[in-house]
């Protein structure tokens, strides 16, 4: 036994951590998006193919070596949006600062959205993170203005211009206006989910952002990241929601700043 761990070499174990880091990344980028399923998918398949090679399965053999055989290719078009997603995250600088939350820009955001709520206004708010949004804006109006609740209700007013489109929250500021976002292709999307939520699943699938959707039919105020849909009932379960998205792995939460792509 001790003569096994005399070929163990340091080399060893930072291959075994790193390997185990990546998996752990992965699981992290996936979690909570339908790639879950198709993981899922993928490991039946495999399972498959393992059962008919021990019971000597002609026929399917073939047909799982067939398929099997273009693996590598099948993932990286299933999996486009995650390892794009993926991707972006490895340029995040691991020098961030975790200080409290601040609430006043936040309760702007949510006194906004219930107001437009009660009244039957949709609304479509981005909050930029890490992955710049820079590729997503060039269909809106620019604006660079202090995040105010007044500001945001004037935008999705049916009167206004820009109500159809998403605003941009970056840097505390409201920096675009009028933004057209690309819808998901997800099939499975339920039928009774308009355009504007379909348009902030199809950019939380793409990138790291997070959007807030106010439906006009429904008065439902939901949150998206990740091409995963949560609906809130309250301004209480919003403000905790939003709170529980931004609190890091060692038990700090980050400021809203931070939230909003301040370094």
């Amino acid at each position: 036994m001790f003569d096994s761990f005399s070929y163990f070499r340091w080399q060893d174990v930072l291959d075994i951590l790193v390997v185990a880091f990546v998996i752990h990344q992965l699981v992290s980028v996936i979690r909570g998006t339908r790639s879950v399923q198709m993981v899922v998918g993928i490991g039946v398949l495999t399972l498959v193919y393992f059962l008919a090679s021990v019971l000597d399965l002609s026929a399917l053999l073939w047909i799982m070596q067939t398929f099997l055989s273009s693996i590598l290719l099948i993932v990286i078009i299933v999996f486009q949006n995650d390892i794009r997603r993926a991707l972006t995250q490895v340029g995040r600088s691991p020098f961030q600062k975790h200080t409290d939350i601040v609430d006043k820009q936040m309760e702007e955001i949510i006194r906004t959205l219930f107001y437009l709520a009660k009244r039957r206004i949709g609304a479509l708010v981005v909050i930029e993170r890490e992955t710049s949004l820079g590729d997503f804006i060039e269909s809106g109006f620019k604006l660079d203005a202090l995040l105010t609740k007044e500001l945001l209700i004037s935008v999705f007013m049916p009167a206004s211009p820009l109500h159809d489109g998403a605003v941009l929250i970056s840097r505390e500021r409201i920096t675009h206006a009028g933004c057209i976002l690309p819808l998901t292709q997800n099939p499975y999307i339920n039928k009774r989910y308009g355009t504007r939520h379909r348009a902030a699943i199809g950019l939380t699938e793409e990138t790291d952002a997070v959007v807030l959707v106010v439906s006009e039919e429904t008065q439902e105020i939901s949150i998206v990241r990740h091409g995963a849909l949560t609906r809130v009932e309250d301004e209480i379960t919003l403000k905790k929601n939003l709170q529980a998205i931004f609190v890091a792995n060692n038990g700090s939460s980050y400021s809203l700043k931070q939230w909003m792509g301040i370094r």
